[in-house]
C-alpha cells in the first residue's frame, strides 16, 4: 500500500478577495521561449553551438520575441554561443536575448561580460526564497535570502550603464509557488526598489511554479496577490514560468494570466526538467482555438514538429495535443460519423464558424490534412470507413450500404490487428466489390430500344458474360436496362431477386468521366439482401456491373 501520511499540502493562502475567476483571457502574453536554457540542460545530450543556433533560427522564425539563450556562467559552450549570437550579429532587431545567472557576484560578473554588444538584453537573476530551500538547502533567514536577491540587483544596476544598448532586469523568486505570498512580495519589491523601474527601465517579476505543489486555482491566487503589491507595476511585467510536475503546467499557465500574468515562459512540446515545462505550442493553439490570435507563426506544425525531434533527439507523443499525430483522430464509430456529419454542416454554412465535434480547430490551419482525422482499426464504425471513401476515392455509398462494408472492413481489421491505412481499406471495397466476379462475370452488352409499340417491354439487352468458367449469351427484354437484365438472370440462371434500391453519381469529371453505381439486391427464397457496385465509364455498363456484383455476393462465392 501507498504510505500517503508521509505527504503534506502545501498551505493555500487566506485569500477570498480573488477576482481572476470572473477574468477572461482576451489577448495573447509576451512569449519567452526557454528552450536553449531550461529545455537544453534537461537534454539527455545536451545540444552544440551549432544546434543552438538552428534552434534559435527556428524560435525566430515562429515569431518569439523574447528568447532565454543560456546560462553563459555555467559552462564554456554556453558562453561560446551568446558571443556567437552578438559578435556575428545573428539576432533580428526586434528580439530580446535572455541570460540567466544566480544570484552571486562572480556569476553576474561573468554573464555581463558574455552579453557585450547585444542591443537588447533581459537580464535575468534569480535566488531560491521557499521554504524548503530556506531550511534545507541553504539554511539561511528570510532576511538573508532578500539581501542575496538586493547585492545581485545592485551589482547589475551599477553594470547595466555600461551597456551600449537597453537591458531589461528579470528577476525570479525561484520555488516562488513554495515561498509565502508576503514574503515573495517583500523580496521582489526590495529588488525593485534597487531597480527603479520607469519608462526607460522596465522590469520583470518573473514567478515560478518551479514545482507543482498545488492545483492552479491556488497558483492563480498567489500571482494575483503578489501582482497586486508589486511597486511602480505599471512599469513591470509580471511573467509566470510553471512546470509539469503534476500535469497541469498549462492550466496553470492560463489560470496566472486570468490572475495578471502578462508573460509566459515556457518550451516549445514541453520539454524540461522533469516532466518538463509548460507548452508554448499548446498554449499558443489553445488561444486560437477560442478566437485569439496568438501572434506566432504554427500555421505548419509538422515542420516545426521535425526541427525540434532533430535538434532535442526526443521523440514527441503521438498523444500530444494539437501537435501529436493522433491529435486530429477518430478510432471511434461514434466520432467518426459526427465528424463526418460536422465537415457536411460546414459545407453548407455560409458563417465559415468551425463547427465540427471532437476537432476543437480545423486540422488544415496547422498544416495537417484532413487524411489524419479518421483512423480505422477494429473499433471503428460505417461512418468512418464512408468517409475515407468518399473524401479519398469519390464512392459515395448509400446509406444503407455504411454498415454492411463497415463489418467487412471490420473483420479485415481484427484479422490484421493492427490499424488501417485509406489504402488498406479501399482494398477491401475493390475485393469485396469492384472485383467481385465469380461465380457470375460480365463481359459486354449491347442495349437498343424496341421500335415495336405493341410489344411489353421496351428495352432489349444482349449480354455475353462467363458463368462458373463457361461463357454464355442471353437476350433479355424489360422496362429499361436494369429491369431487362434482372429478368434476364432470373430466366436463364434460374434467380428468384428484386432490385431494392439504385443510386448512381460521377466519380470525376472530365472526358474520362467514370460513374459509380449501387444496387441493392433481395434473394426472396433466402431473405437476403447485399449490394454490389459497379464502375464504368458508361453508367449502363456501370448499373449492370453492379447487379452481377450482388447476385455474387448473394451467392457467397
Amino acid at each position: 500500500m501507498l504510505d500517503a501520511g508521509k505527504y503534506r499540502k502545501f498551505p493555500a493562502p487566506d485569500y477570498a478577495a480573488r477576482r481572476w475567476p470572473s477574468q477572461s483571457i482576451t489577448k495573447a502574453p509576451i512569449w519567452c521561449s526557454v528552450d536553449l536554457r531550461d529545455g537544453n540542460q534537461a537534454l539527455v545530450e545536451p545540444m552544440s553551438v551549432d544546434e543552438k543556433l538552428r534552434l534559435f533560427r527556428l524560435l525566430c522564425d515562429l515569431g518569439i520575441k523574447e528568447i532565454e539563450v543560456g546560462f553563459p556562467a555555467a559552462s564554456a559552450t554556453e558562453r561560446e554561443f551568446v558571443r556567437k549570437l552578438a559578435d556575428d550579429g545573428l539576432v533580428p532587431e526586434d528580439v530580446y536575448i535572455q541570460v540567466l545567472t544566480q544570484c552571486r557576484e562572480e556569476q553576474v560578473a561573468e554573464t555581463f561580460a558574455s552579453i557585450a554588444g547585444l542591443r537588447k538584453v533581459i537580464f535575468h537573476i534569480y535566488n531560491p526564497t521557499s521554504v524548503l530551500q530556506r531550511e534545507v538547502v541553504f539554511g539561511k533567514s528570510k532576511e538573508e535570502v532578500k539581501q542575496i536577491a538586493v547585492n545581485a540587483a545592485k551589482q547589475v544596476r551599477a553594470l547595466a550603464d555600461t551597456l551600449d544598448g537597453e537591458i531589461i532586469l528579470e528577476y525570479s523568486p525561484e520555488s516562488f509557488s513554495g515561498t509565502e505570498p508576503e514574503y515573495a512580495a517583500e523580496v521582489c519589491n526590495a529588488v525593485l526598489e534597487v531597480w527603479e523601474p520607469c519608462a526607460e527601465r522596465r522590469a520583470i517579476i518573473n514567478l515560478p511554479e518551479t514545482v507543482e505543489l498545488n492545483t492552479p486555482n491556488v497558483y492563480a491566487d498567489q500571482i494575483e496577490w503578489v501582482a497586486d503589491r508589486l511597486i511602480a507595476r505599471e512599469f513591470v511585467t509580471v511573467s509566470v514560468h510553471t512546470h509539469n510536475d503534476r500535469g497541469t503546467g498549462i492550466a496553470s499557465a492560463e489560470l496566472a494570466l486570468l490572475a495578471g500574468a502578462q508573460r509566459v515562459e515556457g518550451t516549445l512540446f514541453g520539454n524540461g526538467e522533469r516532466t518538463g515545462n509548460m507548452d508554448l505550442i499548446t498554449l499558443a493553439y489553445n488561444l486560437y482555438a477560442v478566437g485569439i490570435d496568438p501572434g506566432l507563426a504554427l500555421s505548419d506544425i509538422d515542420k516545426i514538429m521535425e526541427s525540434y525531434e532533430e535538434l532535442v533527439k526526443m521523440p514527441i507523443s503521438p498523444r500530444h495535443p494539437y501537435a501529436g499525430r493522433f491529435a486530429f483522430t477518430a478510432f471511434s464509430g461514434g466520432h467518426q460519423d459526427a465528424i463526418s456529419k460536422g465537415f457536411q454542416a460546414m459545407a453548407k454554412d455560409p458563417s465559415g464558424e468551425w463547427k465540427v465535434p471532437y476537432l476543437l480547430i480545423d486540422p488544415a490551419d496547422i498544416g495537417r490534412t484532413y487524411e489524419t482525422v479518421v483512423r480505422i482499426n477494429s473499433q471503428s464504425g460505417k461512418g468512418g470507413v464512408a468517409y475515407v471513401l468518399k473524401n479519398y476515392y469519390g464512392f459515395n455509398l448509400p446509406k444503407e450500404m455504411h454498415k454492411e462494408f463497415a463489418n467487412r472492413v471490420q473483420r479485415f481489421a481484427e484479422t490484421l490487428g493492427s490499424e488501417l491505412t485509406r489504402e488498406d481499406i479501399f482494398g477491401v471495397f475493390r475485393s469485396e466489390y469492384l472485383e467481385r466476379k465469380k461465380p457470375l462475370h460480365f463481359l459486354r452488352c449491347s442495349i437498343d430500344d424496341r421500335t415495336d409499340t405493341e410489344e411489353l417491354f421496351t428495352t432489349h439487352a444482349h449480354l455475353w458474360y462467363n458463368y462458373r468458367g463457361k461463357d454464355a449469351e442471353m437476350d433479355c427484354y424489360g422496362n429499361g436496362p436494369i429491369d431487362a437484365v434482372k429478368k434476364g438472370l432470373q430466366q436463364e440462371l434460374g434467380l428468384d431477386i428484386r432490385i431494392l434500391d439504385y443510386t448512381e453519381h460521377a466519380l470525376n469529371s472530365g472526358s474520362e468521366a467514370q460513374a459509380a453505381a449501387y444496387v441493392r439486391m433481395l434473394d426472396n427464397e433466402t431473405g437476403r439482401t447485399t449490394f454490389g457496385v459497379g464502375i464504368s465509364s458508361n453508367i449502363t455498363r456501370a448499373s449492370i456491373r453492379a447487379m452481377f456484383c450482388a447476385v455474387n455476393r448473394l451467392q457467397g462465392e
